[in-house]
């Protein structure tokens, strides 16, 4: 082989995207029912924060790292280790390991993502609007529970989780777009142009 001749590898590996917009989606969509006054706040929504928001995106983002997808390694990878974060807030206080945060603090939290979020929208612009939607209300969500944390209003924290559903549900349908499409060949789930 000379100099000038390249070897060119095919990419054989699984599309992660979908992994990390399902353990975001459905975690996002669970909290979010808790956000709206329909289930309180307990284990269940804490072991999805852990395995399936945190450690399956923080895969997923690794995943895309191989795949050399910046985007995708950022984002999931960022949103697993919310997660992760979001469960150790809440639980670190109850094991007796940290003081529980204040709500100028989780509100400042919340406004940190919701400023990071609106970061990676920008990145959306150039994808699929399904994607766009997924950051455009996460974007929105943030916002409203910070603000929500700051102001102590319940009709802020029942309006974010309404958009919280939206999110979730949004990320879920991409999700199931993308493995669809992939699975059959063609477009069984629109994700809209770029």
């Amino acid at each position: 082989m000379t100099d000038t001749q390249l070897v060119q590898t095919k990419d054989t590996t699984a599309n992660p995207a979908p992994l990390g917009l399902l353990g975001f989606g459905m975690t996002t969509v669970l909290l979010n029912i808790h956000n709206v006054g329909w289930i309180p706040l307990g284990s269940m929504i804490l072991a999805m924060g852990i395995f399936y928001g945190g450690l399956a995106q923080v895969i997923a983002g690794i995943m895309e790292w191989k795949k050399g997808n910046t985007f995708g390694t950022v984002a999931f990878t960022s949103y697993g280790m919310f997660w992760l974060s979001l469960v150790a807030l809440l639980v670190l206080p109850k094991l007796g390991l940290a003081e529980a945060q204040n709500a100028d603090g989780m509100g400042a939290y919340m406004l940190v993502w919701g400023l990071f979020t609106l970061c990676l929208f920008a990145a959306t612009l150039r994808a699929s609007l399904a994607t766009r939607v997924v950051f455009a209300t996460l974007t929105i969500l943030f916002f409203l529970l910070g603000a929500a944390e700051l102001s102590g209003s319940v009709a802020l924290t029942r309006c974010a989780g309404v958009v919280g559903l939206i999110c979730g549900a949004s990320a879920f349908y991409t999700a199931i777009a993308e493995v669809l499409n992939e699975t059959y060949g063609r477009t069984v789930l629109p994700l809209g142009g770029h």
